[in-house]
């Protein structure tokens, strides 16, 4: 039955109490456990029932409770000082304020189709929210002028249970915005802020949802109003609703980027950097466009040099299925009116998103469409980096895969959100109590040092025993909800050991991750586990995508393994943020195996060795360079084994055994007469040193913040000053070399000619360039010179730029440069010639090289 008018009901808390409402609807509650503990305290049982959310929480207590709370003066002290850390944090200095006091109205705009910022707040699925949701609390700390874009989902991602044979299986609870720390934006009159954005059925609205996140809000749009047609009130249901290159997908990536635009100006908000983080919101770069042509009346190529100076593309997976591409029928459906809009033919757009523009087959590609319109593009870790420039080389067809411009910025982890409590008090002692200002400082971690072996290790194992309580709690609830025995129950107390070696593995559950490299050989892994003298238990937690039965069947697997040991092998249900904090506080050893190079970052182990865990990881993602040795463990040294994936399993999963045999499980159970393992704290301390001050995500921003938002922001400014006279300038300039680019010729290379040179000597280079109408400045003729490999191609380039010279009647010009031979062996080299103009970001970014 309908309702014939609706209303909302609301907390009403006594006066002395209203400042819980303050601080329940922030989320900086979520990552300071005084905060934490307050809420706890109001009701113990109640806050475990809400799973931790606060707002949900002040809605259910009773006023008889309300009453005895404000009449508690231990209470009222405890939310005094909580509310005075929350004024003093929201009104302090920060970082970016310190360092750029004059930001000049910049405003970043990042947008991501999750965001994984706590676990009452279910709208993420994995390690890509987590990363948002992180990434955005330390905006906040930072003061970095952040607003965050996103859609706020009925059901979020799917919850998972198995049945009795260890099978996935997915519901989705509805999630109540009326008791989650969001607040709907209103207009002044109060009514709900909405937006309209365009569908081929007509248009579809949606309102818009504001969650504070410390000094950051994230604006999350919701179309399930009563405006809309059902089908409609659908898009914003179910985080990754659709399949890759479905209509659900393209309807949902189409709310997010045109939608998120559209709220973001009916807002007042005019960004000039837009974060497009994968490319699910890679429509904003289009929308972007069309608002500014038709508020400057400026033609599509003035307008897209403009928006494209203020855009910023982090891609983060190798994996096809992360990379959406969509059949040209699909886009020809939605965006058909679009193209008229833009002032773009059909072939024009759809060269928007494909590699190969000329090719009518290709399919259009988010990816290449976020890669084509934005300033700066990166993966996120060195190796991703390499593995992006090598993956997307065609979009820029000619240039070297060196040069592809494609950087790497490496993920990291918000160490205060993940961080247990007792290590905070460990090192709020032995660090400095505003080591958490400085956490991404060499200097205060050096002070790990200064920890005694004793109070480190015992806090450790205090974390061991909470997990091995959780799992225990977790898998009896798992056991009666499955309708289990009563024996079965009971044994549930019984799984694990606290004192013994505990290895975790969570993560989603993909092929490429082989959950069940550990398990390849039974035998062997058995005799290791049970080990009555040394002892090793696993705790295993992760989802399959809802549709992936060759994940689902590994869970399977591991679950039916886990039968065979209950005691030493648990695998937890329905992954989350909650489940991962208990996991990553509370192991010795995290375990990771993904298929190089299939992983492009990877933030978990981060998050362990802050609280005290050493890695043992194949050598990808952020492991490649956060590995030294000391630090942990690596499971080989990221040999290619080609397509023979069964030979390549078999060789690191024998590594695993011998090196869990040989070193790992020795040196954890290699006592002294104070029970301590000195050689195992030894390595803890040296993960803890070396890791944490640079896998965080403070650093990680910081890095965003002057290597990619500034610079974007500035250039955007600058294009889109006096009525865009840089961006027609540069439009102008790229239409000349569409039309001229084609006239340009290397006609001849001349140098002396000499078999062999000493180090140290120059070479003379000569090029005789013919350039059309262009100018000598116009362009920038280049030698590409270097050492040759062994298929006689140059690799570990030099770029030596060459200088105009005279001029001849017949319009050619000669070009000098020269080579300094610096280190001895066969060098070659070759010429070549490349765009050059001071607005442009990267000349590769025009699509136009030349070689001779």
């Amino acid at each position: 039955m309908k309702p014939t008018r609706k209303f909302v009901v609301v907390p009403s808390l006594p006066d002395k109490l209203k400042r819980l409402r303050d601080l329940a609807y922030n989320l900086w509650w979520c990552w300071n456990p005084e905060a934490i503990e307050l809420f706890r305290r109001l009701d113990r049982d109640l806050w475990e029932q809400t799973y931790h959310n606060p707002a949900a929480m002040l809605g259910m207590i009773s006023p008889e409770r309300f009453e005895q709370l404000a009449a508690d003066e231990g209470v009222l002290a405890h939310i005094e000082r909580v509310h005075d850390q929350f004024t003093d944090y929201m009104e302090s200095t920060t970082w970016f304020k310190s360092a750029h006091p004059d930001p000049s109205g910049i405003k970043i705009a990042y947008f991501s189709l999750e965001y994984g910022l706590t676990e009452s707040m279910p709208i993420y699925s994995g390690g890509l929210g987590v990363l948002s949701g992180d990434l955005t609390k330390s905006a906040s700390d930072l003061g970095v002028p952040l607003v965050g874009v996103g859609l706020l989902y009925r059901e979020g991602y799917f919850r998972q249970y198995l049945n009795p044979e260890g099978w996935q299986q997915e519901y989705y609870p509805d999630n109540d915005f009326f008791n989650m720390p969001v607040s709907l934006v209103r207009e002044p009159k109060g009514k709900a802020l909405t937006i309209a954005v365009p569908y081929p059925a007509g248009p579809v609205k949606a309102q818009i949802w504001q969650v504070a996140v410390g000094r950051v809000t994230l604006y999350m749009l919701d179309a399930n109003i009563d405006e809309n047609r059902p089908e409609d009130r659908e898009i914003t249901a179910r985080l990754y609703g659709g399949e890759t290159g479905s209509e659900d997908r393209m309807r949902q990536e189409i709310m997010l980027g045109i939608g998120g635009i559209r709220a973001l100006k009916a807002l007042g908000i005019e960004p000039t950097v837009c974060h497009m983080n994968e490319g699910h919101s890679a429509f904003l770069t289009l929308e972007r466009v069309r608002l500014l042509m038709e508020e400057k009346k400026v033609s599509f190529a003035e307008a897209r040099q403009a928006v494209a100076a203020g855009n910023v593309f982090t891609t983060h997976t190798p994996v096809p299925a992360g990379n959406d591409m969509f059949d040209p029928r699909v886009i020809d459906k939605y965006f058909a009116d679009y193209y008229q809009a833009l002032g773009l033919s059909r072939p024009q757009f759809l060269a928007l998103g494909r590699q190969d523009p000329h090719d009518k087959d290709e399919p259009f590609c988010m990816t290449v469409l976020a890669l084509k319109n934005a300033a700066a593009a990166n993966g996120v870790s060195k190796l991703h980096g390499e593995v992006s420039r090598r993956m997307w080389a065609r979009v820029w067809n000619g240039v070297p895969i060196e040069e592809v411009p494609v950087t790497s910025i490496t993920n990291g982890m918000h160490t205060r959100s993940w961080i247990s409590h007792e290590l905070v008090g460990l090192y709020n002692r032995y660090l400095g109590p505003k080591w958490i200002e400085s956490s991404a400082d060499q200097t205060v971690w050096r002070r790990v040092e200064q920890i005694p072996d004793g109070e480190l290790w015992r806090t450790h194992e205090r974390r061991r025993e909470r997990l091995v309580a959780f799992a225990r709690r977790r898998q009896r609830d798992q056991l009666e909800r499955r309708g289990a025995p009563p024996g079965e129950i009971a044994r549930a107390e019984e799984v694990l050991d606290p004192e013994a070696l505990t290895i975790g593995f969570a993560r989603r559950f993909a092929a490429y991750k082989r959950a069940t490299l550990l398990l390849r050989d039974p035998d062997r892994l058995e005799r290791l586990l049970t080990d009555k003298e040394r002892p090793v238990q696993i705790i295993f937690a992760g989802k399959a995508h809802p549709k992936d039965n060759s994940g689902k069947e590994l869970i399977r697997r591991i679950v039916q393994f886990a039968r065979r040991l209950p005691r030493h092998v648990v695998f937890l249900e329905d992954y989350d943020i909650n489940v991962g904090r208990y996991l990553v506080q509370g192991v010795d050893l995290w375990l990771n195996t993904p298929r190089r190079p299939m992983e492009a970052s990877g933030t978990s182990g981060m998050k362990a060795t802050a609280n005290g865990a050493i890695n043992m990881s194949i050598p990808d993602g952020w492991w490649v360079e956060g590995f030294n040795n000391d630090n942990g463990w690596t499971i080989g040294l990221g040999e290619n084994y080609g397509e023979d994936y069964d030979y390549q399993d078999d060789i690191e999963s024998r590594a695993i055994y011998d090196m869990l045999e040989k070193e790992v499980i020795p040196m954890f159970y290699d006592r002294g007469p104070d029970d301590l393992p000195r050689r195992w704290i030894e390595r803890m301390k040296a993960a803890m040193r070396s890791i944490c001050p640079v896998f965080n995500t403070n650093r990680m921003v910081h890095e965003y913040a002057e290597r990619f938002y500034l610079p974007a922001a500035k250039r955007y400014q600058r294009l889109t000053a006096d009525g865009l006279a840089k961006a027609r300038a540069l439009a102008e300039y790229m239409a000349l070399l569409d039309a001229e680019w084609r006239n340009l010729r290397i006609e001849s290379v001349e140098t002396e000619s000499v078999e062999e040179l000493p180090v140290g000597s120059e070479l003379t280079v000569r090029a005789r360039v013919r350039l059309g109408a262009l100018k000598p400045e116009q362009v920038a003729v280049q030698i590409f010179e270097g050492l040759l490999d062994q298929d006689g191609d140059i690799a570990g380039a030099e770029v030596v730029p060459m200088v105009a010279d005279k001029a001849s009647a017949d319009g050619g010009r000669e070009f000098v440069g020269r080579i300094v031979c610096r280190t001895s062996g066969q060098h070659g080299f070759s010429i070549r010639v490349v765009p050059s103009h001071d607005d442009l970001s990267n000349p590769f970014h025009t699509g136009r090289i030349l070689w001779k």
